[in-house]
């Protein structure tokens, strides 16, 4: 078990999500940084499919009721055992009782915790994952919980390929309802400065500036939605779904993310630019 001594905004059990369910109104859900999730999992011997914790802006403090391999990845942030200084992005021994602390990040929102064994929280719909949208899966973590840990597997990895990805703009491609948008989608979102806004959330990143100039302004039944969707509200100003989103919705997707792309929304702060640029689809998204 660890137990949970303090808790920052917010921290959550995440794996890979619960693809498959989106025609029960389910969202995939999921770690927003995929990558990190998984570079954590992989540092101490875990299996990519493994929970581990998601951590917006630090703040958390566990103590282990056993000794355990932890890696920290995702937003740079500090790390302690018992006061003294730990290492990011590599495997690091906490003994039992002692306290692992993490602190807010330098750059970034969320940090990732795997812990050798991965959380073992009960599953819903095959995962483990925290929907903040839906409800589904275990509630976010609060302090005096006790987190199960399932048994260690193969040891930590003496090597491993940094991950250190470099942001870009976010890819996009038009999306059916481009049409209510009154010119070229792909070019105005482009050639429009965007910041992110403080309403950001796991279900979507909202930007701030210029209005997309609509060319239709009724409604839309609603219609099913994907993941890296670009929503535009009758406000003009453009939101990109991400792992919470609800499943079905009325407001226009004019363009969509790439998926390989979507992780720097993890990681994108209250004010920071967001730059989109022309993409392509990919052979699996033409299916």
């Amino acid at each position: 078990m660890l137990e949970v001594r303090a808790v920052g905004p917010s921290a959550l059990v995440q794996d890979l999500g619960r693809p498959g369910w989106a025609h029960l109104g389910v969202p995939r859900s999921g770690a927003l940084e995929g990558p990190a999730a998984a570079f954590a999992n992989r540092l101490v011997g875990n299996d990519p499919e493994d929970a581990c914790l998601e951590i917006l802006l630090g703040g958390l403090v566990l103590v282990s009721d056993r000794s355990v391999w932890v890696a920290v990845t995702g937003a740079p942030c500090p790390v302690e055992v018992d006061g003294r200084a730990a290492g990011l992005s590599v495997p690091v021994r906490v003994s039992a009782g002692s306290e692992l602390r993490l602190g807010v990040p330098s750059s970034g929102l969320r940090s990732y915790l795997a812990v050798a064994g991965g959380i073992a929280s009960e599953a819903v719909l095959g995962s483990r994952s925290t929907d903040t949208l839906g409800g589904l899966g275990p509630a976010p973590i609060a302090v005096g919980d006790l987190l199960p840990v399932g048994p260690g597997g193969r040891p930590p990895v003496p090597v491993d390929t940094p991950y250190s990805p470099a942001r870009g703009p976010l890819r996009i491609v038009a999306a059916p309802r481009s049409d209510r948008v009154a010119g070229d989608v792909v070019d105005l979102l482009c050639s429009t400065p965007y910041a992110v806004s403080v309403d950001s959330d796991r279900v979507g990143l909202r930007l701030v500036g210029d209005p997309l100039p609509l060319a239709r302004r009724d409604e839309l039944p609603s219609e099913g939605i994907v993941l890296g969707a670009v929503q535009v509200p009758p406000d003009g100003r453009p939101l990109v779904l991400l792992a919470d989103h609800p499943t079905t919705g009325g407001y226009p997707v004019v363009a969509v993310v790439d998926a390989r792309d979507l992780w720097q929304c993890a990681q994108l702060r209250p004010g920071e630019p967001v730059r989109f640029a022309p993409g392509a689809l990919t052979a699996a998204a033409r299916g």
